[in-house]
């Protein structure tokens, strides 16, 4: 990764404590320095330099206008004499935060926004717009977030998928209304995390997690053994219709959280431990003799409680199953909650999206830009063990009827 020295004027910094426009003021100053080193880079030279290696000439600057939620920034892109200027500064910065701006956009127009949201858009985008100015903007975006959502995932294979939803409020026929967005990531065979895609559904029943299962199967999802999510009963009918012969590993946060809600207050910190025992024991085996020992001493002081952990300890365990390094990263759905987290962040500008379109476009663009990011960033798992694992449960699943024939 390129590394750019940077020189800022005491104006702008000081401008950073004087007003609103300090931060703009203060981005556009290190950008215009990063094109100008990217330009150096290029040309292999200094400006006026005299260099052996110099692969061409300056030839000036355009302006090129960059906006953001700071406000909309001049940028002075060089310009070479043999044209081949190139950077990628602003494609893929500006996906998300075009889809932002559209759906505040959209709001506006559609007569829906309040007068923060007005302010917003009008600084960002000038004094005025209209709807051919969205209608443009989208015949940009739209297609290279649907195409990506819509990918063909035939290339991998995906061993361990995590799914989730988070509820956003759209307007739909005159009125406001929770829908559910269905998010699922996955650890491919290389060890690297993807986010397989995401859908709208009017909620999070059977039918909706059923229609995203098929979705991502008619696209070739693949390989999937270990399926991890929370307990919703839609989720988990549609799991097991959809992923037969794959396991699911219940999110034990989630698992706490409901286990906890039906224990007495006075037990809370005693049961908290012993439960927690029971999910960080090195084997099932071990789990459930912790689970035995549990059930018999607080069999009549908690019942509700007890039930709930005797339900749920084969699902809440199964990550058990697989070798050490795998269990922490997939006995929650946390992972999921910090990109859920990513989503509300832009979400708490919008409040209230305009239409389905404006949610694929923001939230497809968001997670485009976080999937790229796993992608060229470090592997998320080490898949060695788990395939030398999985070979081995192989050859003691095809060997059982054998050794049961010969009992």
């Amino acid at each position: 990764m390129a590394q750019y020295n940077i020189t800022l004027d005491d104006t702008v910094l000081k401008g950073l404590f004087s007003g609103d426009k300090g931060m703009s003021d203060l981005l556009e100053q290190v950008l215009n320095q990063v094109l100008q080193a990217q330009a150096t880079e290029q040309v292999q030279a200094q400006p006026y330099e005299r260099a052996d290696e110099r692969q061409g000439y300056r030839n000036g600057t355009r302006p090129h206008p960059l906006t953001t939620r700071v406000g909309t920034l001049t940028l002075h892109v060089p310009r070479l004499r043999n044209g081949n200027f190139s950077t990628e500064m602003f494609a893929r910065y500006q996906r998300s935060e075009q889809a932002l701006l559209l759906a505040l956009v959209e709001m506006v127009i559609q007569g829906v926004s309040t007068r923060k949201i007005t302010a917003i858009t009008e600084e960002l985008c000038g004094a005025e717009f209209s709807k051919s100015t969205v209608s443009e903007l989208c015949k940009r975006l739209d297609p290279i977030v649907n195409a990506w959502n819509g990918r063909n995932l035939k290339e991998k294979k995906y061993p361990f998928v995590l799914v989730d939803a988070i509820v956003l409020k759209i307007r739909e026929d005159g009125r406001v209304r929770a829908r559910s967005v269905m998010i699922a990531t996955g650890v491919n065979e290389e060890g690297y995390r993807e986010i397989l895609g995401m859908m709208i559904g009017d909620s999070e029943s059977t039918a909706s997690w059923s229609e995203f299962f098929s979705w991502l199967k008619s696209r070739d999802l693949r390989g999937v053994d270990i399926v991890v999510s929370d307990s919703h009963s839609g989720l988990v009918k549609a799991l097991h219709s959809q992923f037969q012969g794959s396991t699911w590993q219940r999110c034990q946060t989630h698992f706490m959280r409901n286990f906890l809600e039906a224990t007495p207050k006075s037990l809370h910190d005693e049961l908290y431990g012993k439960v927690r025992a029971i999910l960080d024991a090195p084997d099932v085996e071990t789990a459930r003799m912790l689970m035995n020992k549990v059930v018999e001493d607080y069999g009549d002081k908690a019942t509700k409680a007890i039930a709930v952990l005797e339900d749920g300890f084969d699902d809440i365990t199964a990550v058990l199953s697989l070798p050490d390094r795998y269990r922490k990263r997939l006995r929650t759905t946390n992972g999921m909650e910090r990109l859920n987290e990513e989503i509300r962040r832009r979400d708490r500008v919008i409040r209230i999206y305009p239409n389905r379109d404006s949610v694929t476009r923001l939230i497809g663009a968001l997670l485009m830009e976080m999937d790229e990011k796993w992608q060229t960033g470090h592997k998320y798992l080490d898949m060695a063990e788990y395939f030398v694992w999985r070979d081995e449960q192989k050859k003691l699943s095809e060997m059982q009827p054998k050794l049961q024939q010969i009992s």
